[in-house]
């Protein structure tokens, strides 16, 4: 029997980059999963190669307005009858800059798309997973949710937001059969990362190639990690093995970060 046989999952972000990794890993494991993101054409493109049939589906929305998170965990329960599994991936931030220059739209866009996403997701999946008592929550927070580098102030912020309402869900639903977990990754060169990462790397005084030699020396593997490398933990927190880990912020960063 496989791990996740049965389960209906949701992930937000899921098209690309460490969602789709994650949402690949649940269907070899015999979860239905639907995935979530802002262009209909890369969400079709996505099912098509993910390959899964009618066990995958794709809901278009922009994470950053709460009636689109309503939709998608409406839609998860529409499609496939209910949704056991909830991974918060969609986030990022833009328009970085040192403090002192930074702007208000900057800072208050990083939120929505880091903090006010996952709590607009996760207070609608309740709703589903209280009654059934029974749900995995999965946020996907950064290793800078745990430490801090200097000019990705507003992704930092966020980070640490998402740290903090991870472990305070955690222990509202802990006896309703609901974990709550962060995976904070070490930098992963997904298309996201090299899309925002030059932006971020000026704004820090660095090239975007001086960036990731700068996150894989501060590991202890000396390299960056893979998407791989978070798919299988979230793999484990989906499952009922998982059923004893919660309110926990888990790195994969190679040991860079303190704890």
């Amino acid at each position: 029997m496989a791990e996740l046989d049965g389960r209906i999952a949701a992930i937000t972000g899921g098209t690309r980059g460490i969602g789709r990794g994650i949402a690949e890993a649940f269907l070899r494991e015999g979860a239905k999963v639907v995935i979530s993101g802002r262009d209909a054409q890369s969400g079709a493109r996505a099912v098509s190669e993910i390959d899964g049939g009618d066990a995958v589906h794709f809901v278009q929305g922009d994470v950053r307005i709460r009636a689109d998170c309503d939709h998608l965990i409406d839609g998860t329960v529409a499609r496939f009858g209910s949704i056991d599994i909830l991974v918060n991936n969609a986030g990022g931030s833009s328009n970085h800059a040192q403090v002192a220059e930074l702007t208000d739209e900057a800072l208050e866009d990083a939120l929505k798309y880091n903090l006010w996403s996952t709590f607009w997701c996760t207070r609608k999946a309740l709703g589903y997973m209280i009654p059934q008592q029974w749900g995995r929550i999965i946020n996907i927070s950064s290793l800078e949710g745990k430490c801090g580098k200097p000019g990705v102030s507003i992704y930092v912020t966020a980070k640490h937001a998402v740290n903090g309402f991870t472990k305070a869900c955690a222990h509202e639903v802990g006896r309703s059969g609901i974990t709550v977990n962060s995976l904070c990754p070490g930098a992963i060169e997904t298309d996201l990362m090299m899309s925002e990462g030059p932006r971020a790397a000026e704004s820090m005084g660095m090239t975007y190639q001086q960036l990731l030699e700068w996150y894989a020396k501060d590991s202890a593997i000396k390299r960056l990690n893979e998407v791989e490398d978070v798919a299988v933990v979230a793999l484990l927190l989906a499952s009922e093995a998982g059923a004893g880990i919660t309110g926990s912020l888990i790195s994969i960063d190679g040991g860079a970060a303190p704890y």
